[in-house]
């Protein structure tokens, strides 16, 4: 062994360069670039129709259930291309998805959909061990486990989605939309066991239109409009931009009519070019 050999480079987490995806002759995503560096929070931010959801299933490799599809650039994920790679390869890669609405399987009880999550794993013991980790994290799926999925509420079939997600082991979660259509409590209570995940060594890809809640879990942020990257920066300088804090946050700064304290103490923020 070569004690004097170099470390070998960092792995770089997630990748995205140049992006661009059609739906049939609709383009929907172009010159898309972002970084999850591993074992990070990044938000993705914008309104309906900016590309939110499209750019999770481009990772995901879900493009093709709804007729999309890649037209430039590429995907990357621990030096790993994952652009063009089928939805089955990518789980089996560490990158999994949770998709917006929850979409649980109604009819099949908590258990069921837990299982589901880990099918194909041959190893019974990280089963197991995946299982307790959801239970520990969501005490009531362990108390409704014969409960058919669709008798809960849409917080718990929320839980119970990431908790399937989580059953594949990901080293990289994404997230669509985790706390929409939820009381404000609930979506309190996503928010933090979102924290507790990463916490504990899960990289996330966090899409949200709570803006407020998404700045104050990522490290990083990106606001999508119309397809294109608007804005990027630290989430702490998106949360105190004039820009966010109008369109995103609905805080209209009470500096804004003054030229000079308009821009005081405000972060320059990366904007997308051509």
């Amino acid at each position: 062994m070569d004690v004097h050999a170099p470390p070998p480079p960092e792995d770089p987490g997630l990748v995205v360069r140049d992006l661009a995806v059609n739906y049939g002759p609709v383009t929907a995503l172009r010159g898309i670039s972002l970084s999850v560096p591993r074992g990070s929070i990044v938000a993705v931010l914008g309104g309906n129709g900016a590309g939110k959801s499209t750019l999770l299933r481009a990772v995901s490799g879900t493009l093709r259930f709804h007729r999309g599809g890649i037209t430039a650039g590429e995907i990357v994920f621990g030096r790993t291309r994952l652009s063009g790679t089928a939805a089955s390869a990518v789980v089996a890669r560490g990158v999994v998805q949770v998709p917006e609405g929850r979409r649980v399987f109604a009819r099949m009880s908590v258990e069921e959909n837990l299982r589901a999550g880990s099918l194909g794993a041959r190893d019974r013991r990280a089963a197991a061990g995946a299982r307790e980790r959801v239970h520990t994290l969501f005490p009531v799926l362990a108390e409704r486990a014969r409960q058919r999925a669709g008798l809960l509420s849409g917080g718990e079939q929320q839980m119970l989605a990431i908790g399937r997600a989580l059953m594949a082991r990901p080293a990289m979660l994404l997230l669509d939309e985790p706390t929409l259509g939820l009381a404000p409590m609930m979506a309190a209570r996503i928010a933090e066991t979102v924290r507790e995940i990463n916490a504990q060594g899960t990289t996330v890809l966090l899409v949200e239109q709570n803006a407020a809640m998404a700045l104050s879990l990522a490290s990083q942020a990106y606001v999508l409009e119309v397809g294109e990257v608007a804005l990027s920066g630290p989430a702490a300088d998106l949360a105190r931009s004039d820009e966010v804090r109008r369109r995103y946050l609905g805080i209209e700064d009470d500096r804004a009519a003054s030229p000079a304290g308009a821009s005081a103490g405000r972060p320059a923020l990366a904007r997308w070019s051509a």
